[in-house]
């Protein structure tokens, strides 16, 4: 069985690991009610730091790790798989380590650098705006991947891979555009977000200003927060309350294929059909895109190949041949049933 990690304290505490680190050094920056708290947590779980690990050389090690967000997201079951094979294939131990919507994944793989000696790191989905400080903290090699960027971030100082989630997503409006819809709804991530939700929505905002055709902030409908992101149960609950506005409009474009699946259970369980009363595309091209009925027009991201260069560009940091590289993919525009042109 794998060892508990400070992590896990973590979660059981509800606390962030900075604050298990506090407990367990009796740093004075805690209050002894959340220390005494965690430290009979520690006590009941026979929890035991692995301390030794600490002064061991990290040449020693030859773990990597996965630190994922959204790990219900099917988007990530390939991606998993390729960088398991590969990190094997080299000799290396994998480990997936899930990371909660409101934990700090810089935080955690901090941690996770003194429990598990890693030698390097993959970051994988969730949003990432983290600061250049709070990035230099990591000691070891890391990669962000299929992770949306915002222009703040310096280049020089991560390495990452992705598509254009703003081009792509421009794509699948404009081609919504062209096929003569002009009143298209969108499902899409909280305002606030600043990482792949907002660049797939400004996609869409600009797809729409090139095409002469008016934002109608009436049709952007934001994910509901009290239920998993990027889930069909979200595209579900978002697009029967859109219904229910009579608000009028003859497409939805979802921001993931499982938001557009949700849309289109909601569409049909409201008498209504796909694609002949409302067109529905998603973006992601996952197998459920292929397979539902009707089938979903999509943008088709290679994960594979993305999953493959993130091992490739992360081991050519650990063995210093590189000091970052950005390798960008293109996405492929899949037009399947549940969309028509009203031309």
């Amino acid at each position: 069985m794998e060892r508990m990690t400070i992590i896990d304290i973590a979660k059981m505490c509800g606390v962030g690991v900075t604050t298990v680190s506090r407990a367990m050094n009796n740093h004075p920056d805690i209050s002894e009610e959340t220390k005494a708290m965690i430290m009979k947590v520690i006590k009941e779980n026979h929890y035991v730091p692995n301390n030794s690990a600490r002064n061991l050389k990290r040449s020693a090690s030859k773990t990597i790790a996965v630190l994922i967000k959204g790990i219900t997201n099917p988007f990530f079951n390939h991606m998993i798989k390729v960088f398991e094979q590969e990190i094997q294939r080299k000799k290396y131990s994998f480990f997936l380590q899930r990371v909660d919507e409101n934990q700090d994944e810089i935080e955690v793989a901090i941690e996770l650098e003194k429990e598990k000696r890693l030698k390097g790191i993959v970051f994988l989905g969730g949003y990432f705006s983290h600061s250049q400080e709070k990035l230099n903290q990591l000691t070891v090699p890391f990669v962000l991947s299929t992770i949306g960027m915002t222009e703040e971030f310096d280049l020089n100082n991560y390495s990452s891979v992705s598509v254009d989630d703003f081009k792509e997503s421009y794509r699948m409006v404009d081609y919504l555009c062209n096929q003569g819809h002009t009143k298209i709804a969108i499902i899409t991530a909280a305002m606030d977000d600043v990482s792949i939700g907002k660049l797939r929505y400004e996609g869409y905002k600009q797809a729409l200003k090139d095409n002469g055709i008016d934002y109608n902030a009436q049709l952007v409908w934001c994910m509901k927060e009290n239920i998993e992101s990027y889930t069909m149960e979200n595209g579900y609950t978002v697009t029967k309350e859109m219904l229910e506005t009579k608000e009028e409009f003859t497409a939805i474009y979802a921001i993931s294929d499982n938001l557009a699946v949700g849309a289109c259970r909601a569409i049909i369980e409201a008498g209504k059909r796909v694609p002949e009363d409302y067109s529905v595309a998603g973006f992601d091209g996952l197998d459920i895109s292929f397979y539902y009925n009707p089938s979903l027009t999509t943008m088709k991201q290679p994960v594979v190949e993305m999953a493959e260069e993130t091992i490739k560009i992360l081991f050519d940091l650990i063995n210093k041949k590189i000091t970052h590289s950005h390798k960008i993919f293109p996405a492929e525009l899949i037009v399947r049933e549940s969309t028509r042109s009203l031309l």
